[in-house]
């Protein structure tokens, strides 16, 4: 059996630094806002699990059930030795993946959570003996060095993640992508569809409130880990669509006048009565938008696969 390869590249201190530096920037200007990647402790990551089972939430299903039916078309035109997954999470959905590719020899996760790493990385190591697993612990956002690897290599970027990067951050992420790949290698990318603005409102506005305490969890990681005095009853959660723009918007609205304090960063942050906080942004795309912005990366769009009912998109791109 191969052994599990874990790389840190992340400094032990690096998402306590990253969160400091979101809520000081993010507090401090007019609209006010915070990332989405702090829903994401424990309790975020429970919730957005169920998130994903909740009836109005499509994209997880839609997305599996690409996967499950169109594997082995993807497998066939990558021929990828090397799967690179960035935001891998759990795994669950890569493996339609890893069974389809045939010719697989090289597996590398990348995620944040060294925990989820692990845990992910060692079952596949079981399951899969002739596979090298090399977990990297990094930001997928910010520059990459990829262990070395037989080529031709896929990276893997699903969940409509890329939608949560603004057009200017997609982007660089995007050129960042392509400087890690050769000619002939690919990017295979989930992207959520432009659909019925009531469809996508109520996918990010459950009936049941999960989304909206998914949302305000962001509020209790400030408060656990700067100390500050959030109030999660006096926040409603937002979601809007932005037909402009053409995407989703959480936000979170405060009730009444009010100041928070944040010990850790010496900083009082006052909320005026209605006044909203931007906690993620959720770009929808069409076909020709997601085939330019690969373009101008250097990327050509070769393959485009939905789910039968046209909701969400997978599509493999090769580097040129």
């Amino acid at each position: 059996m191969s052994p599990l390869h874990v790389t840190r590249t992340l400094p032990e201190d690096a998402t306590d630094a990253a969160l400091r530096a979101d809520v000081l920037s993010g507090l401090t200007v007019t609209p006010k806002w915070l990332p989405p990647k702090w829903f994401y402790d424990a309790r975020g990551s429970e919730l957005f699990e169920r998130i994903t089972e909740l009836p109005e939430y499509y994209p997880t299903r839609a997305e599996r059930e690409i996967l499950a039916t169109r594997s082995g078309e993807i497998a066939a035109a990558s021929g990828a030795r090397t799967l690179v997954e960035l935001g891998s999470g759990s795994s669950e959905k890569t493996r339609y993946l890893i069974e389809a590719l045939g010719s697989l020899t090289a597996y590398v996760p990348v995620d944040v959570s060294e925990s989820a790493l692990v845990q992910a990385g060692q079952a596949l190591v079981e399951e899969r003996p002739d596979l090298d697993v090399h977990a990297l612990i990094a930001d997928f956002t910010a520059p990459l060095s990829l262990p070395a690897t037989p080529g031709p290599r896929l990276v893997a970027f699903l969940g409509g993640t890329i939608g949560n990067l603004l057009p200017d951050e997609r982007a660089g992420f995007l050129a960042s992508v392509r400087s890690l790949l050769a000619p002939g290698d690919g990017l295979l990318l989930g992207t959520d569809l432009v659909k019925d603005e009531r469809v996508l409102v109520r996918a990010y506005d459950d009936a049941a409130g999960v989304t909206a305490a998914f949302n305000k969890n962001v509020l209790a990681v400030v408060d656990r880990e700067l100390g500050a005095d959030f109030d999660l009853d006096a926040f409603d959660h937002v979601a809007l669509w932005n037909a402009e723009r053409e995407w989703i918007e959480m936000r979170l609205r405060s009730r009444t006048a009010q100041t928070v304090k944040v010990p850790a960063l010496n900083l009082a942050v006052d909320f005026a009565a209605g006044e909203e906080l931007r906690t993620e942004v959720s770009a929808k795309f069409r076909r020709e938008g997601v085939t330019a912005e690969l373009a101008v990366a250097g990327l050509e769009l070769t393959h485009w696969w939905t789910d039968e009912q046209g909701r969400f998109a997978v599509s493999l791109s090769v580097a040129r």
